[in-house]
């Protein structure tokens, strides 16, 4: 059950596929491929997602890279570490960052976007334990906090995320979409 949504959600390893598929040069472009590849295998209705962290003085790096920006094997502390290396000479006014994510539902009717941003300042050193990636240098101004130093409730009410996904949910409840489907109620989704 998807919130106020009457579906059941099933993962990937439910549709018989754990294929990567993140090929594209944009959030939104990797989240409608990987809903695509999912809704063909399974005939399902499909939702995937693509997010990361786009920086300001690096020109939008790591973006669709934010994973794989200290190599395919490494840890979010290497990617944290590596990310302020990168930063190590960049002045405060312009650690500008935001998180992105993009929201696709692909279904025999169609397709769909969502998007969800959030902005904030990278620091130049972590702080918290909550979360993951790089939610410990990920200042949110509004809370006075990194990302990594909010409870999971409060984080999922003002990340990117928790914007797409709202976004999805809300027009899932407003266009009635389920209610045309005929899948029992199933939806095959990618996203964490």
């Amino acid at each position: 059950m998807m919130g106020n949504l009457d579906c059941e959600l099933i993962g990937l390893n439910e549709a018989d596929s754990t294929q990567e598929i993140e090929i594209a040069s944009t959030f939104a472009e990797n989240s409608l491929l990987k809903a695509r590849h999912y809704h063909e295998l399974s005939g399902l209705p499909t939702i995937a997602d693509d997010s990361g962290l786009e920086v300001e003085a690096l020109g939008g790096a790591p973006g669709v890279y934010s994973a794989r920006y200290a190599g395919p094997e490494a840890s979010d502390a290497d990617r944290i570490a590596k990310l302020l290396d990168d930063m190590k000479e960049v002045p405060p006014d312009r650690r500008g960052a935001r998180f992105v994510c993009a929201a696709a539902l692909v279904w025999d009717q169609g397709e769909e976007l969502f998007q969800g941003e959030v902005n904030g300042v990278i620091l130049d050193a972590p702080r918290g334990s909550n979360g993951f990636g790089y939610d410990p240098v990920f200042w949110f101004e509004p809370f006075k906090k990194t990302f990594a130093e909010l409870a999971q409730s409060q984080k999922a009410k003002v990340s990117h995320r928790g914007r797409a996904f709202g976004r999805l949910k809300a027009w899932l409840i407003e266009s009635g979409a389920l209610d045309t489907q005929k899948s029992n109620d199933r939806i095959v989704t990618t996203a964490d």
